[in-house]
Parts: structure tokens; C-alpha cells; sequence
């Protein structure tokens, strides 16, 4: 009887030591950590602003030489999307995608893609993916919808 009292108070000091260490870890939010490990990118939207996408792809290269992160990924496929190169600029949205498949700019950005080079019902297939992100509506949805409607009407 001694035996099994002891057993059980070691058992349960063990389990409360474990259960006190596990809750006093703090937990931390993906998009936490994404958000202080994101290189600033000011510069960069400053020359896609001013359509000098040279000069951001440029800029954009060298950030993603030492940062793997979903917004690196998705202006560059936007900066390649504006200066035509539309294969290489799918493969950095899928990259941001694979990362973040919640981001919505890279599935407005993608869909873009998609209408420029006449895939509408990819385009179609990222604005569905859009109106399930943002059902009350956001930015990248109504961009999308114009850019798609945009197309049909032509």
C-alpha cells in the first residue's frame, strides 16, 4: 500500500511538473514570427510606385538572397509579371503561395497573371479562393473581380 501511494505521488508531481512547464511556454503566432523576421520594404513599393520595376526586381533579388519570406516572393512575381517575364513571375507566386496560402495580394496578383495571359479560369479559380479569404470584400478581391471583368468585356 506504501509502495503504490508513493508511485502515485511521484506520478502525479511528475505529471504537474510537465503540465506547468509546457503552459509557462509562450506561444507564438506564425504571423508573429513572419512579421519580425520581414526585411523593410519601403524602398521597394517606392519603385514599384514610381513603375521603376528594373530597379525594384534588383532590389527584390538581393532581399531574397538572404530572406525566404511570402511578400519578397510575391513582389517579385509581381515586378516580373509588369515586365513580361509571366513564367518566371508564377513560379514567385507559388513560392509565396506554398508559404502563405492565405495572401491575398499573391492571389490577386496571381489571377492578374492569369488574365493577362488569357488563363481565365485559373483567374477564376484565385478570385473564388479571394471571395473565401474576404466574403465582406477586401482590396484584392474587387481588383481582381475589375481585372477579370476588365478582360471578359473586351
Amino acid at each position: 500500500m506504501l509502495k503504490y501511494a508513493v508511485a502515485t505521488a511521484f506520478g502525479s508531481l511528475a505529471i504537474f511538473t510537465v503540465a506547468t512547464t509546457v503552459l509557462s511556454i509562450p506561444a507564438y503566432a506564425v504571423d508573429n514570427i513572419e512579421s519580425t523576421d520581414a526585411p523593410d520594404l519601403t524602398s521597394v513599393k517606392a519603385k514599384i510606385e514610381a513603375k521603376n520595376y528594373t530597379g525594384a526586381l534588383e532590389e527584390l533579388r538581393g532581399i531574397a538572397e538572404d530572406t525566404q519570406q511570402a511578400d519578397v516572393y510575391n513582389l517579385l512575381g509581381f515586378t516580373l509579371r509588369k515586365t513580361g517575364d509571366y513564367k518566371t513571375a508564377l513560379t514567385y507566386y507559388n513560392k509565396a503561395l506554398e508559404m502563405q496560402p492565405d495572401h491575398k495580394a499573391a492571389r490577386e496578383y496571381l489571377g492578374e497573371l492569369y488574365v493577362e495571359t488569357g488563363d481565365m479560369a485559373k483567374a477564376n479559380e484565385q478570385l473564388a479562393t479571394l471571395v473565401k479569404l474576404c466574403p465582406q470584400g477586401c482590396e484584392e478581391r474587387e481588383d481582381l473581380e475589375k481585372a477579370i471583368a476588365t478582360k471578359v468585356t473586351k
